[in-house]
């Protein structure tokens, strides 16, 4: 992508321009997730017009979705991956709600509930999803020193899978957390909020996001739309544990989008 040339400015009128950009790029980047979580925190719990909850933000995710390519804001290409995320996100929620067990569940009654889960929530994780393809877009980023893509494809399928098996045959969690440090130690994220290149370590950006996630997800049990087994009787903050399973969620995103066409032109491999 080639920016304008401005003229490079310094001192502390360049760090709060640069902040102010930033924050703006990072909005328009949330401009899906942000819409749709509003939209999540707003409908009453007995949903509008005698539509159920649950159903109204299926047309609301779906409205959303269809108005951003139509526009332009997202290619078909992007709309694709954000569809792989949904379909990721949907399967997880199918086996974390089943009945042997029901990590959490989703309360009210919709139409659209399938297998006992709400298709709106698989849009939580397209979420995600848009809003990665959207900042590596508008901050321009480049990724360096990314391990071999076997490597990180294969990191990312174990994370993945070890949200299923942790249930079976034990959870590997912080071993895959140790394993993350080892691969991303020397990766860092390349980034334009204005006139000139920042960066920052690749491993604290997965945490970073996590947070914000964790703090969606608890803002979410509030608004009771999914509870976990210690809310039934009142609400309680999500576990921070969760914090470090949305980071290492992230990281399975970053492999998606990385794989791209014309993403992957943009991270600097290291040498295997």
């Amino acid at each position: 992508m080639n920016r304008p040339v401005r003229p490079l400015l310094a001192g502390l009128r360049c760090y709060g321009l640069e902040f102010w950009y930033f924050g703006i790029k990072q909005a328009r980047a949330c401009l899906f997730a942000g819409l749709f979580f509003t939209a999540m925190f707003s409908l009453p719990r007995e949903g509008l017009f005698g539509v159920p909850r649950y159903d109204v933000l299926l047309l609301v995710a779906l409205a959303i979705q269809g108005w951003m390519v139509w526009s332009g804001l997202e290619s078909r290409d992007e709309l694709k991956a954000v569809c792989l995320f949904h379909v990721i996100g949907f399967a997880l929620e199918v086996f974390k709600t089943s009945s042997g067990i029901r990590s959490w569940a989703y309360p009210d009654f919709a139409w659209s509930k399938l297998l006992g889960v709400p298709l709106f929530s698989g849009f939580m994780y397209a979420a995600i999803g848009s809003y990665m393809i959207q900042a590596w877009r508008l901050l321009d980023l480049r990724i360096r020193h990314h391990p071999p893509y076997w490597m990180s494809a294969l990191l990312a399928l174990l994370i993945y899978t070890n949200f299923y098996t942790h249930h079976t045959i034990g959870d590997y969690r912080w071993h895959l957390a140790a394993a993350t440090l080892g691969l991303y130690a020397r990766t860092t994220v390349i980034f334009h909020p204005y006139d000139r290149p920042r960066s920052m370590p690749l491993l604290l950006s997965f945490v970073l996001i996590g947070f914000f996630i964790w703090l969606a997800e608890n803002m979410g049990t509030f608004f009771g739309l999914w509870r976990y087994p210690n809310q039934i009787g009142a609400w309680a903050h999500v576990h921070v544990g969760k914090w470090s399973s949305w980071s290492m969620l992230v990281i399975m995103t970053l492999t998606i989008v990385a794989s791209l066409k014309g993403i992957r032109e943009r991270v600097h491999v290291a040498a295997e």
